[in-house]
Formats: structure tokens, C-alpha cells, sequence
């Protein structure tokens, strides 16, 4: 099982991710060993959203259309929850 994240940085960047143990990947971001470098300077971070996703695959290609989303649209999702899970499950299911 795969989990989507999405973690609003202190400059209220949004930083977007995959990982297999999300409480793992977290605290390795918190640390600064072995978490993005995007991340270095924007801590503290919050965790705004996750999804869990059946395969890598999937997640990964979701990663990638998400990031490519301008913010307004990944900010519309935010406060919009549900939509961006339907958003998710149509995206897999294609």
C-alpha cells in the first residue's frame, strides 16, 4: 500500500510525495536526514492531505500529474477534500 502526501511548508509552498510508511517519511522530512531537500529551510511543515493508493505505479504517476498542477488548482483540492479524492479515483481508474 502506497500513500500520496501533500505537506504545506512554512512559506506555504506545497510540497507533494509518495512513501510506503508515511509516519516513517515524516520524521525522516522533520529530521532532515534522508527527507527532500525541498524541504530544508521550510520546516516546520504540516501534513494537509494523504491518500493511500494499491500500487507504486499509480502513485507515482499521480505524483507527477499532481506537481504539475498550478497551486490555485492543488489549493482548490485542499479545501476541497472530497473532490480531490474523486479527482484520485478517476485518475486510477484510467
Amino acid at each position: 500500500m502506497w500513500n500520496i502526501y501533500i505537506l504545506r511548508c512554512n512559506d506555504d509552498t506545497l510540497y507533494i510525495g509518495i512513501t510506503n510508511n508515511i509516519e516513517r517519511r515524516l520524521k525522516e522530512h522533520a529530521s532532515g536526514k534522508r527527507g527532500a531537500k525541498y524541504l530544508k529551510g521550510r520546516q516546520p511543515f504540516s501534513l494537509v492531505f494523504f491518500h493511500q493508493i494499491q500500487e507504486k505505479g499509480q502513485a507515482l504517476k499521480l505524483e507527477h500529474h499532481l506537481k504539475k498542477l498550478p497551486k490555485d488548482k492543488k489549493e482548490y483540492f485542499l479545501s476541497n477534500p472530497n473532490e480531490l479524492r474523486d479527482f484520485i479515483d478517476i485518475f486510477i481508474a484510467e
